[in-house]
């Protein structure tokens, strides 16, 4: 193997995690949002790990045609619905839930003659401004559905939360109280929360819920870390060090020169940079753990390298384990290094790092 930079996805860990939701579900169906190749840890990979959710929920029909060619058989929910007619001969084949959430795609399905039923959510807008119908619209629209002979009559009512990770704002129990004032006449399975909903919003878990970054042991709280919210990390990145050079006191290092040593000390450079998914923004100071203690980034990450102040690991060598993040290192905390969230790094993986699944 030339490179060993590898991403472990801990299988049991999705397990548990699942296991953990439902425990917080109390009785309600559990959507395992999958999207973004499994928020990076693998499409296929994940959803035979969590083979045991109601139902995935995945970006598009493709997610849902990789699914069904690996055999998944649980139910599949596409979480933008159609983007033109043709597509809905395939949801058909694949069958593959859809959400509707626009007039356009409701105009498609009323020009429908395929006699095969289709399983529909609507999605209604009550503070996102992203996808759904405006709630005044919400009866007519399923009044409309409901009048179609090829859609199933079992249709859920969604919508979804713009700021349910902070538990002070009030917006989504703004957002909570116009659902529910608009929806009480109308039948049909509710979904509401996220994954920052099941935490801080239990009373809204409606009969679905659609969680993703929970599963994957990811935090949805600022400040936070999975295992802070009882998960458990299901990607652990690593890679190995491949030089170690010992650097003068005042000397510079990496593009731009812009870390000084601030004394004569070993400084490693191990096999990983931005042409992996370690985001370059990620400034010194970063920290790594380098065969299990902390040691820190010191210069600009490039595309194929990092390098890495060794003082606190003096005896470190040349071929030594170098974890990223993980169960003993929080994503999280590499994200506020960088500016950004756990989710953008996890997806953010490149072809060329190496995964390997862990039962543990």
């Amino acid at each position: 193997m030339s490179r060993a930079t590898v991403a472990t996805i801990h299988l049991g860990a999705l397990r548990r995690n699942l296991a953990r939701v439902r425990e917080l579900a109390r009785g309600a169906k559990v959507m395992a949002v999958v999207k973004a190749d499994g928020y990076g840890h693998g499409l296929e990979r994940v959803a035979r790990a969590l083979s045991d959710a109601d139902a995935f929920g995945v970006a598009a029909i493709g997610d849902g045609l990789r699914l069904r060619a690996a055999g998944i058989s649980n139910r599949i929910v596409v979480l933008s619905g159609p983007d033109e007619p043709a597509d809905l001969a395939e949801f058909r084949r694949l069958q593959l839930d859809a959400v509707i959430h626009h007039e356009s795609q409701l105009v498609w399905l009323e020009a429908d003659r395929d006699s095969r039923h289709l399983r529909v959510w609507l999605k209604l807008d009550t503070g996102m401004h992203r996808l759904g119908f405006a709630l005044q619209r919400a009866p007519e629209i399923h009044a409309r559905l409901r009048a179609l002979a090829n859609i199933d009559a079992d249709i859920a009512l969604m919508t979804h939360f713009a700021a349910s990770d902070e538990f002070d704002n009030d917006l989504t129990a703004r957002q909570i109280a116009c659902f529910d004032a608009t929806t009480v006449n109308l039948p049909g399975a509710r979904s509401l929360v996220n994954s920052a909903g099941v935490l801080g919003w239990p009373a809204a878990r409606g009969q679905w819920l659609r969680v993703g970054g929970l599963l994957y042991g990811l935090s949805v709280i600022a400040g936070k870390s999975g295992a802070d919210l009882g998960f458990e990390p299901a990607m652990t990145l690593s890679a190995k060090l491949i030089s170690i050079n010992c650097i003068q006191r005042g000397e510079r290092i990496g593009y731009a020169a812009s870390y000084e040593c601030p004394e004569d000390m070993p400084v490693g450079v191990a096999a990983i940079g931005y042409g992996d998914g370690y985001p370059r923004s990620a400034p010194s100071g970063t920290p790594v753990l380098v065969n299990g203690v902390r040691a820190a980034i010191a210069g600009r990450v490039s595309m194929d390298l990092i390098t890495i102040d060794l003082r606190a690991v003096p005896n470190a060598k040349v071929g030594d384990h170098v974890v990223l993040w993980g169960r003993e290192l929080p994503v999280e905390e590499i994200a506020a290094c960088a500016g950004t969230i756990s989710y953008d790094l996890t997806c953010g993986m490149t072809k060329r790092v190496l995964f390997v699944e862990g039962g543990a």
